[in-house]
């Protein structure tokens, strides 16, 4: 079940709001527990099965990894993160490592079989959730949640639990066991973080995604600077308000709730260097692996080579968790290569002088435009395809299909979207419609909460939704 579609958005959205609202206080994180679970069965069918056994043993072992329990802590630990990292390995990365076996047997005249398994859906996201519950219990950051209900709640709750934001535990802990006062103040603050998101998804990234499908899939023979061009950048602006717009919904669902959810993007192609893009985009990832994986390894602690060493694998995993394809691994080892290059020449801070600052803005963008096509294409050729039409310009058209595919609206759309990501990079648009009372954040607010929901509601309902791209992550 999608954010975006007549079943949430008209049936299962307003039943669970109207349930916590009724519930007595210490029964909301069951409502909360129950609906998620719901939602997820929804869409992942049996291997709802495999979330299950994860959460029953992630919880029992929470409760032997605080720092007065008996035993062997760190033994629990390991064995807890070799379950968590086994099934992700398993269930998202078999079909992968055997067909590249398969691949190299067949050079011999050998026949190995391919394991193909159905990818559960949000699989990357709650293995990092219960990776992140069990090492800030075992650190002591913060003590293991005794009711499984308040457990439930923090893996499954289906704002986050498909795309993220990725919640680190002792980020909503202390949200979590106590009973909260849940006010209309919430659900008032929460919805307009909704609408903009809803706005974001099904305005412009649904209507974008036929122009980006129609210029990736031209053949290679077929492909011209003007195709490569208009795919890259139109690819570059739906992913943006396909995710960040899955993020504010995911928010303000939370909001709405009663749970803060950390913040997932701040306006990251107004970035002017790499790193500060990746302080920008999905920014719960971005910390994720800073707290769990490269401050581990010793951070930028342990002198420069062992730095760009951390930096590296990183970005190798970063890229690898987004999926088992090859261009995921290129378009990782992309970002951490430019990240190394920039700390190396210290190129990581942001020049002061203005025509520097727009210089190094378009071309921070334009990189992240370049690793975007590694991202969307299917494979390693079509993404060389096209970035070789991007760099060696030829001046061709555009072909029938995606002729057909730029009408007068998307062209308008693109248009629109890349002078919404071009403007200052402050205020943030999400934070900014939730917390200002000035009279131009209050326009805006009831402009999405009316024209915006209205317009988005009637793109719902006559079926021009589409899933969201990181779904498949």
């Amino acid at each position: 079940m999608s954010f975006a579609t007549p079943l949430f958005l008209w049936f299962f959205l307003p039943l669970v709001l109207a349930a916590v609202l009724v519930a007595p206080r210490n029964r909301r994180n069951a409502v909360v527990a129950v609906a998620s679970l719901l939602f997820y069965v929804s869409g992942a069918g049996g291997t709802t099965i495999l979330l299950l056994v994860c959460m029953v043993a992630n919880y029992l072992a929470g409760r032997r990894l605080e720092p007065d329990a008996p035993g062997d802590r760190r033994l629990v630990l390991v064995g807890s993160i070799c379950l968590n990292l086994g099934v992700l390995l398993i269930w998202k990365y078999a079909g992968f490592a055997t067909e590249q076996l398969h691949n190299i047997a067949s050079v011999v005249g050998a026949d190995l079989p391919v394991v193909h398994l159905a990818l559960p859906i949000g699989i990357s996201f709650y293995t990092f959730h219960h990776i992140s519950y069990v090492v800030d219990v075992y650190r002591g950051e913060r003590p293991a949640l005794r009711d499984p209900v308040s457990f439930v709640t923090y893996i499954a709750m289906f704002p986050q639990l498909v795309a993220g934001p990725i919640v680190r535990f002792r980020e909503i802990a202390d949200q979590l066991p106590q009973p909260r006062m849940h006010r209309w103040d919430d659900i008032a603050a929460g919805f307009p973080r909704f609408a903009l998101g809803l706005c974001k998804k099904v305005i412009i990234a649904d209507s974008l995604a036929p122009l980006v499908d129609a210029c990736f899939a031209t053949p290679g023979d077929q492909m011209t600077s003007g195709i490569a061009w208009l795919g890259a950048a139109g690819y570059t602006l739906q992913l943006y308000f396909d995710f960040s717009g899955y993020s504010d919904m995911a928010i303000g669902l939370g909001r709405m709730l009663g749970f803060r959810l950390p913040e997932n993007f701040a306006r990251p192609y107004s970035s002017v260097t790499i790193t500060e893009f990746w302080r920008r985009w999905h920014m719960s990832l971005s910390r994720w692996f800073r707290d769990y994986v490269y401050i581990p390894l010793g951070g930028n602690r342990t002198g420069v080579l062992r730095t760009y060493r951390n930096l590296a694998i990183v970005f190798v995993l970063t890229g690898f968790w987004h999926g088992a394809n090859w261009t995921f691994l290129v378009w990782g080892c992309f970002h951490g290569a430019l990240l190394v290059l920039e700390r190396r020449f210290g190129w990581d801070s942001a020049p002061v002088a203005t025509p520097a600052r727009i210089g190094r803005r378009v071309l921070t963008v334009l990189l992240v435009l370049i690793g975007w096509v590694f991202f969307r294409s299917p494979d390693l050729g079509t993404a060389f395809t096209i970035i070789g039409h991007l760099v060696a310009p030829d001046f061709g058209g555009l072909t029938d299909a995606v002729a057909g595919a730029a009408t007068n609206q998307r062209i308008v759309l693109l248009l629109a979207a890349l002078v919404i990501v071009v403007m200052p990079s402050h205020p943030v648009t999400g934070p900014y419609l939730e917390s200002s009372r000035d009279k131009i954040a209050v326009a805006a607010r009831v402009s999405l909460m009316t024209v915006g929901v209205a317009y988005a509601a009637i793109l719902v309902a006559s079926g021009t939704f589409s899933p969201f791209l990181y779904y498949q992550f």
